[in-house]
């Protein structure tokens, strides 16, 4: 497999953001000239709101509205000074008030964004390391991103994964001053809590130990004065702990607030934290409506108002414990979050319920992964018990509905979301289809595969076969690849579908930039399977081209093409991979739309490169029909070299060759760290040299035969198609001898020679192989992942090295 493109994360966001927003559940506007908080216009319809932050409702308290009023009558509508300088007449009021909410020094930031971005730079030294749990806030992830300018090392650990943080801590506690474990104190999609209790004790392990904790999902409406979850849950403040809480969502008004014990940080953090000092000031309305929030929580009604809460809380938890409902994590917070797995399933529930009345968020990617979308309900003061019985009663009925209407079951769900279904449920595959899964290529009719499948590539029946052969029975497990074939038939036997998929273990930077594929493979001097899974794949790492037969004119296609993803779910539950990857499929495929559907985002593989050569007989015709650009970079780039070398067609190459083929393909396996895969197994080169569909274009320099500088491996497919599927060379002569594009030349030399009417020249160095004529096509991979650690741990990544 060619490298993948760099993924670019801003434009899959756009593309899943554009697919919700079509479907109607995202960037809605709000209707209506007035807002209440317990209902909400959306399209010309009031509906019960569930989704709203303001779990307390206290945005909408009269005591707040009539002190941002006053604030505005009194002091303007903004007071256009940074506050380096001078604070608005209320600031000293509100700055005592929430000092004394927490009992500890605090700073007040404009939101909790830009608090963050001042902070995080002014707390962390340059001799110190950072630690993100991958569901900790992107505000607190991009703010821990600056410091990568200043070489400070960042990390990420799995959700809450309370192991890996301390194999962290132990790579850096003798060689790091302080060590920075980032998280949210209440997480704002599943509305799970952080171990902070545990985490302290870790700290009483390791001193170097601190924490910074982002609570804005957990102020107000627990802990003493409302102060929030961690604080609960830690007593007293720690100095080796920054807590931020927030003066909007719960709290009602605007801003947000940092509380620190350790005198010298505050002081540092006070002096100078670049938005803390540069940005505008809160506006007197936020600062007057926080004041009027501030006294509340500093009364006994913020208790009194606590617990209305949890009564709803509770009541809303009684009603879904009588559903089968896939609520993802049982918990006391006002954050629920019912798991739909596909996106498609997602926007049909989402917009069932706006139908019916009641207003619910979409968790969609990047907060939560592609495959992971549901509906993110939350709890407030406003919500009454039959809106709560009415909203689950709604959920208990078009849940079914919506699964049914995008051809899922609830076992699917709970499946993406790793629990255990409550009940078992029937494919929903039509009964017309028949589906075969076979274990070896000799268990598929030959004729049958090679008319359908061998076309393209090294897997034609006789390709796989070899390939079945080479990567079983090896030492190490990343040689040994579980192979898979897959055909849907009709009912008259006719095949809709046909294609192969293999399970191996790939490394997870296997797509990352190649910097950050090399300090993976540091650590892999220690630990070889440093961050590898097993991944699910259509075709293998050993093949490129479409791996895919598929009749889409078929009354049945639309029901094979789902079938074969159910299948691959089943098949991904059963092994035990990690990911799943549907490769090169065109820019405009018609999965396109459907694989979003599901859970899968698509990035940009190389451009696949061909050659035609019917009607060409000689390689002084294909030169001449090449463009005049391409015809002067042969006469400058490769002629001059004829002198130089040449070329012998090995079919059985000795002992002495086969050893120098293994060392040469590792030469360059070890270099392409842009596409960062485990090597072949030794075997190979033995299975290639036995097999009469395999020979090797062996390139040496004149008079020195056994000199050898390079080596194409190229296989001939049922179809008659030449593949070299890869080569071999020797570095140190690589320019001396232009190695690279003299075998490119004596490939299609050779092509030639023995009539072959198409070469698949595959995707790697597609530049140098359009200078010698190919075309190119643009190919695209879909991914599925379970969760997104691995592609925000490489994002982390990168600049750093």
């Amino acid at each position: 497999m060619a490298k993948i493109k760099h993924h670019n994360f801003l434009n899959t966001v756009h593309e899943v953001f554009t697919d919700a927003k079509q479907a109607g559940v995202l960037h809605l506007y709000a209707g209506g000239e007035s807002f209440s908080g317990r209902t909400i216009e959306v399209s010309g319809k009031e509906l019960y709101h569930f989704g709203t932050t303001g779990y307390l409702g206290l945005e909408q308290d009269s005591r707040l509205k009539t002190a941002a009023i006053d604030a505005i009558e009194k002091y303007g509508t903004q007071f256009p000074l940074s506050k380096s300088y001078i604070s608005n007449p209320l600031y000293r009021e509100l700055e005592d008030c929430i000092r004394e909410m927490y009992d500890q020094p605090i700073v007040i930031t404009k939101n909790s964004t830009l608090g963050h971005l001042g902070v995080i730079p002014s707390a962390v030294d340059d001799n110190d390391v950072i630690i993100l749990d991958h569901q900790v806030h992107w505000s607190v992830q991009n703010a821990a991103k600056m410091l990568k300018t200043r070489s400070v090392p960042i990390e990420m650990i799995r959700h809450n994964n309370l192991e890996m943080l301390e194999d962290k801590i132990k790579k850096y506690q003798h060689s790091k001053r302080h060590i920075w474990y980032m998280a949210d104190g209440i997480y704002s999609m599943y509305g799970d809590y952080a171990p902070v209790k545990e985490l302290m004790a870790l700290s009483q392990k390791y001193p170097q130990l601190h924490f910074y904790f982002d609570d804005v999902h957990g102020m107000s409406w627990v802990g003493k004065r409302g102060t929030g979850y961690v604080l609960e849950q830690l007593g007293d403040l720690p100095e080796n702990v920054l807590l931020f809480g927030t003066l909007s969502k719960t709290f009602g008004a605007s801003g947000a607030v940092l509380a620190c014990s350790n005198p010298k940080v505050y002081d540092k953090i006070k002096t100078f934290g670049g938005p803390l000092t540069f940005s505008a000031q809160l506006e007197p309305a936020s600062v007057g409506a926080a004041i009027a929030s501030a006294k509340i929580h500093l009364s006994p009604e913020i208790y009194d108002l606590q617990q209305e809460l949890r009564e709803r809380i509770d009541y809303f938890n009684a009603c879904l414990s009588t559903t089968e409902l896939p609520l993802i994590d049982q918990n006391e917070s006002p954050v629920f979050y019912i798991g739909t797995g596909m996106p498609k399933t997602g926007y049909n529930f989402v917009n069932r319920l706006m139908r019916e009345g009641y207003y619910v968020n979409l968790g969609i990617f990047p907060a939560v992964p592609v495959k992971n979308t549901g509906v993110r309900i939350t709890i407030s003061r406003h919500n009454q018990k039959n809106e709560i019985k009415g909203l689950v009663e709604a959920m208990e009925h078009h849940f079914p509905l919506a699964l049914e209407d995008t051809q899922t079951n609830p076992e699917r769900v709970f499946h993406a979301f790793k629990l255990e279904p409550k009940v078992q449920s029937e494919p929903q595959v039509t009964t017309e289809l028949e589906i075969e899964i076979l274990n070896t290529i000799d268990q598929v009719d030959d004729k049958q595969w090679n008319r359908y499948m061998g076309g393209q590539g090294v897997y034609d029946y006789e390709g796989l076969q070899f390939l079945e052969e080479a990567f079983q029975g090896n030492a190490c497990k990343e040689h040994n690849w579980l192979f898979r074939y897959v055909i849907i038939k009709d009912s008259n036997d006719t095949p809709i579908l046909m294609t192969f998929v293999t399970l191996s273990l790939w490394k997870d930077d296997m797509l990352a930039q190649a910097e950050i594929s090399a300090a993976m493979e540091r650590e892999r001097k220690e630990n070889p399977y440093h961050l590898t899974s097993m991944v699910l794949s259509l075709g293998c790492l050993f093949t490129e081209g479409d791996h895919l037969y598929w009749d889409k004119s078929h009354e049945l296609g639309g029901a094979a093409r789902d079938g074969l993803l159910e299948l691959m779910e089943k098949m991904e539950g059963q092994f035990g991979a990690k990911m799943t990857v549907l490769r090169d499929f065109e820019a405009e495929s018609t999965w396109n739309e459907t694989l979003y559907g599901h859970g899968f985002l698509r990035v940009q593989m190389p451009n696949s490169c061909t050659i035609d050569l019917k009607g060409i007989d000689t390689m002084e015709n294909y030169i001449e029909q090449l463009s005049s650009r391409n015809r002067r970079h042969f006469r400058k780039d490769i002629q001059p070299f004829f002198d130089l070398t040449q070329s012998k067609t090995i079919s059985k190459a000795n002992a002495f060759q086969i050893q120098e083929f293994k060392r040469f393909f590792g030469e360059v396996q070890k270099r392409n760290l842009g596409l960062n895969t485990f090597s072949f197994p030794d075997q190979l080169f033995e299975h290639m040299n036995d097999n009469e569909h395999w020979e090797s274009i062996v390139l040496t320099p004149k008079g020195k035969p056994k000199t050898i500088l390079g080596v194409m491996f190229c296989y001939t497919n049922h179809s008659a198609v030449y593949v070299p599927a890869f080569v071999g060379m020797d570095y140190g002569l690589l320019e001396t001898y232009a190695t690279y594009r003299q075998l490119l030349y004596r490939t299609i030399e050779r092509a030639l020679a023995i009539k072959l009417p198409k070469i698949d020249f595959g995707m790697t160095a597609s530049f140098e192989k359009r200078k010698l004529g190919a075309t190119a096509q643009q190919k695209y991979a879909y991914l599925q992942t379970n969760d997104n650690f691995i592609l925000e741990m490489i994002g982390i990544m990168e600049g750093q090295h």
